[in-house]
């Protein structure tokens, strides 16, 4: 048993901390400030090969790993959780059902451009009445000719305005339920698809959440991703991968929050002595030490499990929900060290306090987490 990361992993860690403290770090505040998205950060990313890191050169990508995208992911998130969720959503949720589900051609159509990062991608699944449970899917796909024909509504998309494509959900035969929903490649400008609001959120300000819209939307036949009817299967495959990477950025956030809070430790001073002398802020900071490198673990083997083609849906559960909780927990106690400074938005733990609480609720809620992971312990 090797827990030493490989040198090409080291590689990866390296350089993208090296790209993140030059180019994201000095913005990240300004990113959560100007609730914009950072376009020239993404498009720095894609020159990096960091968008199409999992995949394989043919298909556009870098040639790497899903570990080394965990990595990356965690980086990036140490410094701004908007731009890491812009990433994740990009690569593991639309990239990575294309190149598990996509046929040739739609690979080289789409993930080509995709992973090299001249496109920019989405995953549209949710729906007002169908969160946790996907199943309710309203969104309708109906069969006319060379067309499928789309009507129906998205929510909570990330990247959803801004995206060159979005992988929708919908239901091709409802009276087979899970079973008769379907998944299609809808490009943006297509008639009948357009864009709604923009959320305003809690945190996470510099990526865009979006409603979706589709009115008698006509796609090519050929759009359908995979076999009709599999698209249920396809997104819970989706989701373990993506499960595994928000759990990354969780992770990310954590350690961001907790280098901060060392730092103040250090240079904060009360009763003549710098807290971090304190035992009260000793214990604190020892307690957020061992849960990262708890979740860190748990990630990596989830990671790994993947990479192995071995079953990883209880894993990629486990390390969501250690990950997010943990992330939760840190970012807390980061802001506690820090007093009143950690409340105010100078102190750049306020913003990951806010950035992580999406990690809890994204790729499925934490409780849903729990089912699966009871599921699997329990017998189904």
């Amino acid at each position: 048993m090797d827990f030493e990361l490989s040198e090409e992993h080291q590689m990866i860690r390296r350089m993208v901390r090296d790209f993140v403290e030059r180019e994201i770090a000095p913005r990240a505040d300004k990113i959560d400030e100007s609730d914009e998205f950072p376009w020239d950060i993404f498009h720095r990313m894609a020159e990096l090969g960091l968008l199409g890191m999992p995949f394989p050169e043919e298909y556009g990508g870098s040639g790497g790993d899903y570990l080394g995208l965990v990595i990356a992911l965690e980086e990036v998130a140490r410094a701004s959780g908007s731009v890491a969720i812009t990433f994740d959503a990009h690569t593991s949720l639309c990239c990575e059902p294309l190149y598990l589900f996509g046929t040739q051609e739609q690979k080289r159509k789409y993930l080509i451009p995709l992973a090299r990062g001249e496109k920019i991608g989405a995953f549209g699944l949710t729906e007002p009445q169908a969160g946790s449970d996907a199943g309710a899917t309203a969104t309708r796909a109906i069969r006319d000719g060379d067309k499928w024909v789309l009507n129906g509504q998205k929510i909570f998309i990330t990247n959803g305005s801004i995206a060159d494509l979005v992988l929708v959900t919908a239901k091709t035969d409802p009276e087979k339920g899970t079973r008769g929903i379907s998944a299609f490649i809808v490009e943006k400008g297509t008639p009948g698809f357009h864009q709604g609001r923009d959320e305003k959120k809690m945190g996470l300000k510099g990526s865009v959440t979006s409603e979706l819209f589709f009115e008698d939307c006509r796609i090519p036949a050929e759009n359908l991703l995979g076999d009709q009817n599999e698209g249920f299967k396809q997104f819970l495959v989706t989701l373990d991968a993506g499960r595994v990477a928000i759990a990354a950025m969780a992770t990310g956030l954590a350690q961001g929050a907790f280098e901060k809070a060392v730092a103040y430790a250090r240079e904060r001073v009360q009763f003549g002595q710098a807290i971090a002398r304190f035992q009260a802020i000793q214990w604190m900071i020892a307690e957020m030490a061992t849960e990262i490198e708890a979740a860190r673990l748990l990630v990596y083997r989830a990671a790994w499990l993947k990479e192995q083609g071995a079953q990883f849906t209880k894993e990629a559960s486990m390390a969501k929900l250690f990950a997010t909780e943990t992330s939760e927990r840190v970012c807390r106690k980061a802001i506690q060290i820090h007093g009143g400074y950690g409340y105010v938005r100078e102190y750049e733990v306020e913003r990951m306090y806010r950035d992580q609480r999406l990690c809890a609720i994204g790729e499925g809620t934490n409780e849903i987490q729990r089912l699966v992971i009871a599921r699997h312990v329990l017998g189904k």
